[in-house]
């Protein structure tokens, strides 16, 4: 693959955002209540995907033993520390500092060896690292240019290993679930959290993901049941809330 120059993705206004919560990742009840209420979720599918590839049985006491996860744009660690406790190795990055101060104290009071790092990702291909499993979860709506971001994710993922990305779909449901009912109505988020306009549709998501040579093996809804406050997977509605999944040959 022909070498591409270095350009950060990093759109400083997203990074300050979320630098501006650092301190809430870890509270249940605080700002990142939606993503503590997806996280079961999001985790379900991960590992499904993971344990497919990779032949794992999900049900072994460390079904991610020798398994290498990049967590890009991390946060606070909500998927990061599972994983670990999965028993993979995991590097956990995210632009903002305040971010991955907060990541390191919870993993250490958790005693999770988690490799936690403010850094980008083209910052780590730059160093040369590589592994099995790249996670970007609710951040690709976030960079300055989502294909380059994409592209430096797959540059990051090992022949034989994989993608994992999960975003908002580009759609009235979205509008009316993420800013409507998540920042104006039930105030989980500051207002101007998300852009709408900045939501990637799953066929954008796919062309891009593909045009960096991976091949796109699934696309799964995450939907929220307001009457039983719960998320469950979907692969006929991915109208709100998805994730996809790319092989690397």
């Amino acid at each position: 693959m022909t070498e591409r120059p270095q350009i950060s993705s990093i759109d400083p206004a997203e990074v300050a955002k979320f630098q501006a919560m650092a301190a809430e990742w870890w509270d249940p009840q605080g700002k990142f209540k939606p993503l503590h209420m997806l996280n079961p979720t999001r985790l379900e599918y991960v590992t499904t995907q993971i344990a497919a590839q990779f032949g794992r049985d999900r049900d072994a006491d460390l079904p991610l033993e020798g398994l290498t996860v990049l967590d890009i744009g991390c946060g606070g660690g909500l998927m990061s520390e599972p994983l670990a406790r999965l028993g993979a190795t995991v590097t956990g990055a995210d632009a903002a500092e305040g971010n991955i101060a907060i990541a390191k104290l919870h993993a250490e009071e958790q005693g999770l060896p988690i490799d936690y790092r403010a850094t980008t990702s083209e910052a780590l291909l730059a160093e040369g690292h590589s592994y099995d499993i790249v996670m970007a979860l609710e951040i690709v709506e976030h960079v300055a240019d989502p294909a380059e971001f994409i592209a430096s994710c797959r540059d990051l993922v090992k022949p034989g290993g994989m993608l994992i990305q999960s975003t908002l779909n580009r759609t009235l449901r979205s509008f009316g679930a993420a800013i409507i009912g998540a920042e104006w109505v039930m105030r989980w988020l500051p207002k101007g959290t998300h852009d709408w306009h900045r939501f990637i549709t799953p066929e954008e998501l796919a062309a891009m993901t593909e045009a960096t040579g991976l091949n796109v093996v699934d696309r799964c809804g995450m939907v929220f049941n307001p009457l039983g406050w719960s998320w469950s997977l979907s692969h006929r509605d991915l109208s709100v809330n998805y994730a996809m999944t790319a092989l690397r040959d």
